[in-house]
């Protein structure tokens, strides 16, 4: 436990010292909120959202932003680096496991990426005027699902990927679509029925979809937490299955 411990501080700083990974998992979500909230047309109610506002469908999709830029964009480059560098093979003939490096990234990256759903919550309620989830703990389930997703999918792609390069091209390839999944571009809730039902079949859809209906303080559909417990489920056995340590 005390060296896991020391692993997770030496981490720490070592997570300090990078600006830019901070800067696209607390601050970017927040920053895209903030520009789409400034939007005019997006403060005002829409008859075809049920009442709601543009601005009030983001905060679900920039909370799961932040987990998507954390698992796929920041945590894979980091742990393919220290696979590449030897690092987590030497680790393995000390009394400190590379287990308990991975833990710490993991642990360090979904701490950011809840920081960034914090600050989103209350920009939205001190700026704009959204109101803060009324269903909390199936918020927060459907939070740590869709985190759960996006740090399994991360490390499923350090699997495959052999190299920081190669790790970088998967994640950006991977990135997009999941960005369009979780509503960034157009908002679940708004796009058409069929792309709609496509679209909850994949792990942020459907828990962009178990945030908005935990926002309105209903618990959230156990086939959209389902789906996304699900694919959490695959990608963990993924990584699992094909992880190697150098």
């Amino acid at each position: 436990m005390s060296a896991s411990t020391a692993v997770l501080k030496a981490e720490l700083r070592l997570f300090g010292r990078e600006p830019f990974s901070l800067f696209w998992i607390v601050a970017f979500p927040a920053l895209l909120f903030v520009i789409i909230g400034l939007i005019p047309s997006f403060r005002e109610p829409s008859a075809d959202l049920g009442g709601l506002r543009t601005v009030d469908l983001y905060v679900p999709i920039a909370v799961l932003l932040a987990m998507i830029m954390s698992g796929i964009q920041v945590l894979p480059p980091v742990l393919s680096g220290y696979r590449e560098r030897g690092i987590l093979r030497r680790m393995s003939t000390t009394p400190v496991r590379p287990a308990s490096l991975l833990a710490a990234q993991i642990v360090l990256h979904f701490a950011a990426a809840l920081a960034s759903s914090l600050l989103v919550l209350a920009i939205g309620r001190l700026v704009f005027d959204v109101a803060l989830p009324r269903h909390l703990p199936g918020y927060a389930a459907a939070l740590l699902l869709g985190a759960l997703s996006a740090l399994a999918l991360g490390a499923a792609i350090t699997a495959v990927a052999p190299t920081v390069k190669a790790t970088n091209v998967v994640g950006m390839v991977v990135f997009f679509p999941m960005m369009f999944v979780a509503g960034v571009w157009v908002p679940v809730q708004a796009m058409p029925d069929l792309l709609r039902d496509i679209v909850e079949f994949f792990p942020f859809g459907a828990a962009s979809q178990a945030l908005n209906q935990a926002a309105q303080g209903d618990w959230p559909d156990w086939a959209h937490l389902g789906v996304t417990a699900a694919w959490a489920a695959v990608l963990i056995g993924a990584a699992a299955r094909w992880f190697r340590w150098e």
